[in-house]
């Protein structure tokens, strides 16, 4: 009898593992069935904003009331999944609008929130724990209502990565101005707000990249690199090889997907040009020798995700593969960047381009200095310098470099330490390591003579140097009062602009 009732009781075990396979089977159809019919009516274009507003009713649940916070039933996964492929179907001016339902329809209660900050001024005059439960009541209701729904697609897979692009695309809108919802705003802020918790540095683990990692990640390191692009398998080879380094910050949520990745050159000394770090190597230098390292320079640091927007890993970054580098080189204590000078050209012929139809010449040069351009180029020398800049065709003159070379290094480094915007350094590189306790320590003449480096500084590049013991007393004194520690080089070719140029 016993035997009887196993083989009936696996027999109703099987046939409810059967009868779940069914649903899920049916339950995924059916979510693609949705999400397929929702598209379809957007494509058409008449049925867009009732298919936007099906969607979110079904996948935004309503704020709990707070009295049974924390006790409602868990959230389907499919409503993330419907919500990310339905996100997923629309074209860029459709995601635009569906945002824009999402942050205002879905957003905060603020009927609610203006009574209960009623309610929260009366409590003023109790005791103070109806004041604590209503400023608490108050915190509560001012969550969005689209805040539960992001908390549940972080938890599916690939719900992390798609959040990260969902602030992109509200980054890009707001960049591109196709928007200018104040929802949208508050939207982003949320977002960023969240990333910041998820993406906290205690949370992100430090990969060293080398030739033995994954093909995919190297790819991903090649495919980011925003500084100096990568030109082949070679070159990424090279990049990671000996005396040189490759760290990334890595979220366990998103594997093989690097957040921010920064390239470090290990040298005897700190490296004033590009073109050293990326030339070819002696037989000599494939091992390497542990006494020869006594610089570490960093020449490229670049961040892949557009989501991650304001949430600073660089810094962090930096700091870590120091500590790092420290560990594995004890008596190694130089640390600089070899930075590019983005925007230094445009900026130059922006100058030029004001003063071009001056009557009198330009007087960010010296009369003499336009003397000798004009016996090279001929005259109008601010229109034919102009010229020659905006095409790269002056590096093709030794003499014209030569005479250009305390020009353009003077007005480089009034670039970096004299322009701004809201009282720091305009240029954003250079904000970035002044923030992080750098000091401008040198401009580099013929630093980067590709056309690449031409074309944004005219081949000049600008070392931050990391003098350890200093750096919190910089980051704290440039935040503070915007004042930017450089070096006695900087500091003579910013007063030699003072001297020989006017704006």
């Amino acid at each position: 009898m016993l035997f009887f009732h196993h083989i009936s009781l696996l027999s109703c075990l099987a046939g409810r593992y059967q009868l779940r396979r069914l649903l899920g089977k049916w339950h995924r159809s059916t979510l693609v069935f949705r999400t397929s019919v929702c598209a379809t009516h957007l494509r058409h274009g008449s049925f867009a904003a009732s298919a936007m507003e099906e969607v979110l009713r079904r996948t935004v649940v309503p704020l709990p009331a707070y009295e049974i916070q924390g006790k409602s039933p868990p959230v389907p996964e499919s409503n993330s999944m419907e919500f990310i492929n339905f996100y997923r179907s629309l074209e860029t001016s459709q995601k635009v609008a569906f945002l824009e339902k999402v942050s205002q329809e879905f957003g905060v209660d603020h009927q609610a929130v203006a009574e209960l900050a009623l309610k929260l001024v009366e409590s003023q005059k109790r005791d103070a724990a109806t004041m604590l439960q209503a400023e608490d009541r108050l915190r509560y209701y001012l969550t969005p209502r689209y805040l539960a729904l992001f908390g549940h697609i972080s938890r599916v897979e690939g719900g992390m990565k798609f959040l990260l692009d969902l602030r992109g695309d509200v980054i890009e809108a707001l960049a591109a101005k196709a928007t200018d919802s104040p929802h949208i705003r508050g939207l982003n802020a949320t977002l960023k707000s969240m990333l910041s918790e998820w993406f906290s540095v205690g949370l992100l683990k430090l990969e060293r990249i080398t030739w033995k990692s994954p093909c995919e990640l190297l790819q991903k390191i090649s495919q980011y690199e925003a500084v100096h692009p990568v030109r082949n398998w070679t070159d990424i080879k090279h990049r990671v090889g000996p005396y040189r380094r490759c760290y990334a910050f890595t979220n366990g949520a998103m594997p093989g997907e690097p957040l921010v990745f920064l390239h470090v050159a290990l040298t005897e000394e700190i490296t004033d040009n590009i073109q050293t770090i990326f030339g070819g190597r002696t037989s000599q230098e494939l091992t390497e020798d542990e006494k020869k390292v006594k610089a570490a320079v960093f020449y490229s640091i670049s961040s892949t995700q557009v989501g991650l927007q304001g949430v600073e890993l660089g810094n962090y970054l930096i700091k870590r593969v120091v500590r790092e580098l420290q560990s594995e080189f004890p008596s190694l204590d130089q640390f600089s960047s070899l930075s590019p000078i983005p925007g230094f050209t445009v900026w130059l012929l922006g100058l030029l381009n004001q003063q071009r139809n001056d009557g009198r010449r330009s007087k960010i040069l010296m009369d003499t200095e336009w003397q000798e351009i004009e016996r090279l180029v001929g005259s109008p020398a601010p229109e034919r310098l102009r010229k020659l800049l905006s095409t790269n065709e002056w590096v093709h003159s030794e003499q014209l470099m030569d005479i250009l070379k305390p020009i353009l290094m003077r007005l480089c480094s009034w670039y970096l330490y004299g322009e701004k915007h809201r009282s720091y350094a305009l240029n954003q590189v250079a904000n970035f390591h002044l923030q992080n306790g750098a000091t401008m320590w040198r401009l580099n003449w013929k630093a980067d003579m590709s056309p690449r480096g031409i074309s944004a500084s005219c081949g000049m590049m600008v070392n931050y140097r990391y003098f350890l013991p200093d750096i919190g007393a910089n980051s704290a004194k440039y935040l503070r009062t915007k004042v930017i520690e450089a070096s006695e080089q900087i500091l003579n070719l910013v007063s030699q602009f003072q001297k020989n140029s006017k704006l």
